[in-house]
């Protein structure tokens, strides 16, 4: 009996093991690094596509290295934006490149996938995210100049042969011609449009503004409903962002310098995540499926529209 009784104790103890084993597998806790790329391209008539490409790290604390550059645009990406290249911390900037390529027919839709590796101590991350490229607010039209008439020379006049006789004529008054009224100045350009986004994922919320080379200056200070308080200062031809830890009931209400109205943003938790709160990020597929779809896109117009029209500037969820 005593031997009987061993065997079960024995049993039992291996299967508490084994359970509290697939427990920890289960709930250790999975990496969020991952690429941030965003694009954005202007086409010409003729069908030629020039395609802007940009990525910015999600960590904060350690620089990684880019590792896969996937487009549907033919062609290499020049600029900073290659494989190999490293992909600073946030706050230091993005990576930006671009393809040029002239498509026949209609432009198809222009991707690039991104893959990227970071070294954390003793371990290593990869993350992936694919991006699809929007028609820029900010392309330039380019006129052909149209060729201005030649004019035929002045030809000569032959002077009069005059008689011994006749006197030699007096010089009229020169006529002094008027000058010609000075041309109309054009009206100054209107600043491009910042590009706003909302990242959302089962740990953070983040808050990215994106501020084309023809924007301009703006400050944001965003404050959760636990009077947390952070700053987002956005220059032009810079990509900025603000991330707050995720929990359930978080609230986040964004102020600008440049508007009298405030927005309160809340937090919604993807489906996928486990836990209570914000819960623990999911990994793979289902993860890269996630983000793509917490990051909208918010056509909210330039910041110096919302200042005209007091028009306010919404993260949608």
């Amino acid at each position: 009996m005593n031997r009987l009784n061993l065997r079960r104790a024995a049993v039992l103890t291996a299967g508490a093991l084994i359970g509290l084993a697939g427990v920890a597998t289960t709930a250790a806790p999975a990496a969020a690094h991952h690429p941030e790329p965003s694009g954005s391209f202007c086409a010409t008539k003729d069908g030629t596509v020039t395609v802007t490409w940009s990525v910015i790290s999600s960590e904060r604390d350690i620089s990684g290295r880019i590792t896969k550059l996937e487009s549907t645009v033919p062609g290499d990406i020049t600029g900073g934006l290659t494989v190999g290249a490293e992909l600073k911390k946030q706050s230091e900037g993005p990576l930006t490149g671009t393809q040029t390529h002239t498509f026949t027919g209609e432009i198809p839709e222009l991707k690039l996938t991104v893959g990227a590796h970071w070294e954390r101590g003793r371990q290593s991350h990869d993350g992936e995210r694919t991006v699809v490229a929007r028609p820029s607010r900010d392309c330039e039209i380019v006129e052909s100049p149209s060729p201005s008439p030649s004019s035929p020379s002045p030809s000569a006049t032959p002077e009069p042969t005059r008689s011994p006789e006749q006197p030699t004529p007096t010089p009229s008054a020169s006529v002094s011609t008027p000058p010609s009224p000075s041309a109309t100045p054009s009206a100054p350009a209107e600043p491009a449009e910042p590009i706003f986004k909302l990242d959302q994922d089962c740990d953070s919320m983040t808050f990215i503004v994106e501020n084309p080379a023809k924007g301009i200056p703006f400050t944001a200070t965003l404050t959760t409903e636990k009077g947390v308080t952070k700053k987002l200062t956005s220059e032009p031809g810079t990509t900025t962002s603000v991330e707050f830890d995720a929990y359930r009931g978080l609230k986040v209400t964004v102020k600008y310098d440049v508007v009298a109205d405030a927005e309160t943003v809340p937090y919604t938790q993807p489906e996928d995540c486990s836990g209570q709160g914000g819960g623990l990020p999911v990994t793979g597929p289902a993860a890269g499926a996630i983000a793509g779809g917490a990051a909208l896109l918010l056509a909210a117009g330039a910041v110096l529209f919302v200042v005209a029209r007091r028009r306010r500037i919404r993260f949608t969820a």
